[in-house]
């Protein structure tokens, strides 16, 4: 087994304490569960099928019926909202798990070989770190094309280099102690230095900051979809439901207050999630 820097192992917290002593956990976390079962089931939760037209509700408000109310084609919003969670909840999982690959190997070779291969690195992730965010998405999308694929890869390589630079700092710090040295003593390869036992120690900073990527991604595929930039597939994400629903804001507040809503405490969940494992 990997071995770990004397001391820390036994001095981490457990996950059930964790979440019973620190309260930004476990709103979080409640949250995060929240929509991952309602992605997870909406099959089941839903009263509609999201398509389903109900011609003589459009725009209804909220009743016993249609919980949030209906859009302006009688679809019922709840249900809509239910499998919207699905497509936006994807785009963040899957970017930031782009994201984080990319910064956990440049952060790794960056912080391991040094040199020239640091600079060189390291003066690439500036660049990104330079590129506005949202304008670099929107030429993304423009130039390409609106599938998930390419707003997934979009977002990832827009999103890596903050990881890498954490990932960097730890292993710079790792690379000099004993177990290090002990495991080149004894003829371990780099490559399995770095696998076996520097990346398993320098992970952890990395992993905290990724929930706080993945509501940044659901934020950022919201603004596209709501440009008319984002994922255009059959079912709805929340940012293309907030896009439609500003043409009936004031005969329909429901239509765009619901996926706001829905948008904002994801957001927020993943938010307090990570600040919560970051602050005590």
């Amino acid at each position: 087994m990997t071995p770990r820097v004397a001391g820390l192992a036994d001095s981490r917290p457990s996950r059930k304490r964790i979440f019973l002593t620190r309260p930004r956990v476990l709103v979080g976390g409640i949250l995060i569960a929240i929509w991952l079962c309602g992605a997870l089931l909406a099959d089941i939760l839903a009263p509609y099928p999201p398509l389903e037209p109900h011609y003589s509700h459009r725009l209804a408000p909220p009743d016993a019926q249609f919980l949030l109310g209906t859009d302006e084609l009688g679809r019922d919003l709840f249900s809509r909202i239910l499998y919207g969670s699905r497509i936006s909840l994807t785009v963040g999982v899957v970017a930031e798990g782009i994201a984080a690959s990319i910064g956990l190997c440049v952060g790794m070779l960056a912080g391991w070989f040094g040199g020239w291969i640091d600079d060189l690195l390291m003066r690439v992730a500036e660049v990104f770190f330079a590129i506005p965010a949202l304008m670099f998405l929107i030429v993304w999308v423009t130039i390409l094309e609106s599938t998930p694929l390419l707003i997934f890869v979009g977002l990832g390589l827009i999103s890596w280099a903050g990881l890498s630079r954490v990932m960097r700092a730890q292993v710079l710090a790792l690379k000099s102690m004993e177990f290090v040295i002990a495991a080149r003593s004894i003829g371990v390869s780099q490559w399995g230095i770095m696998y076996r036992h520097i990346l398993p120690n320098a992970i952890g900073p990395v992993l905290v900051l990724i929930p706080l990527g993945i509501g940044g991604a659901i934020l950022s595929e919201s603004i596209l979809s709501f440009l008319g930039l984002g994922i255009t597939i059959p079912y709805p994400s929340w940012g293309s439901l907030v896009d439609t629903s500003r043409n009936y804001f004031t005969t329909a507040w429901w239509y765009a207050v619901f996926p706001g809503a829905a948008i904002s405490l994801a957001v927020l969940g993943f938010s307090l999630l990570s600040e919560g494992l970051i602050n005590p």
